[in-house]
């Protein structure tokens, strides 16, 4: 019988009635929890509660936006690349109806798990990829915050195999996101090579900004991310514009992208 734990850290469920309140018995409040780079790169988020490893203000139902593990899913705002089904393993085969609730399991597993098409055992025992994840997913990365990206993948492959191959299990990719039905300037990034993780957190907003909302999950990389001239780092879902320097260039709130004059690193002796 699994002793497990409820969504306020630390009164224990004998037994879990979720699968989530099982990965919450080390993945919520509790001491100990460590970022170290064997486990894959972490980013460092614009918008933080404090201690960015808990992950029950990340999932919570008061969290701004969040992918819907531990409540079902509520956003008023269109999804225009949700996919009905989950993709199998090979991107092609309809999975699990999407539903209106996900399970950890869905991210992090085998990446030969049973349950999405492969032949090896299911859960997060252990997969090839980092964080545990069933799928690729690469996370952009910078010397210099606001410079050029060290790691670009440009006009990537938009399949299971492809660096976002875990978020293409229920995101429309090449469709919908390049296709610009949900913001009209994801074709120039992800055709530039930028990651998703630049812009968007996986898990939720584990806390509040007035400057980032956190609608759509966006959740600024400060690992990537940097300032425009001093300004604070915003985003504005309603004109979709942000306020930030990134990969080279300055955003600025106008709307308008200039590019950014290197300070540091390698790019300045150039």
């Amino acid at each position: 019988m699994s002793t497990s734990c409820a969504t306020d850290g630390t009164t224990l469920l004998t037994p879990a009635l979720n699968q989530y309140e099982n990965c919450l018995r080390c993945h919520g409040a509790s001491s100990g929890k460590q970022v170290l780079p064997i486990y894959g790169y972490f980013p460092v988020r614009a918008v933080s509660g404090g201690d960015p490893l808990n992950l029950i203000p990340q999932f919570a139902v008061t969290a701004t936006s969040s992918h819907p593990v531990m409540h079902t899913r509520s956003s008023a705002l269109a999804q225009p690349s949700l996919l009905a089904n989950m993709l199998n393993l090979d991107g092609i085969t309809l999975g699990r109806s999407m539903g209106t609730q996900i399970l950890c399991t869905d991210c992090h597993n085998s990446d030969d798990n049973r349950e999405f098409g492969g032949t090896g055992a299911n859960g997060p025992h252990g997969s090839r990829w980092t964080h545990i994840l069933e799928r690729r997913y690469e996370f952009s990365r910078t010397v210099t915050p606001g410079q050029a990206i060290s790691n670009l993948y440009p006009n990537p492959d938009l399949t299971v195999n492809g660096p976002y191959g875990l978020c293409g299990k229920c995101h429309d990719l090449a469709n919908q996101v390049i296709k610009n039905t949900s913001w009209n300037h994801h074709a120039d990034h992800i055709n530039t090579g930028i990651s998703c993780s630049v812009c968007h957190t996986a898990h939720g907003m584990g806390a509040t900004s007035a400057a980032i909302s956190g609608e759509r999950l966006v959740n600024f990389d400060l690992n990537v991310v940097g300032q425009n001239n001093g300004a604070p780092i915003s985003y504005n879902r309603s004109t979709n514009t942000c306020v930030l320097a990134c990969h080279g260039k300055s955003h600025n709130v106008n709307g308008s992208v200039t590019v950014v004059a290197p300070t540091r690193g390698p790019l300045a002796m150039k």
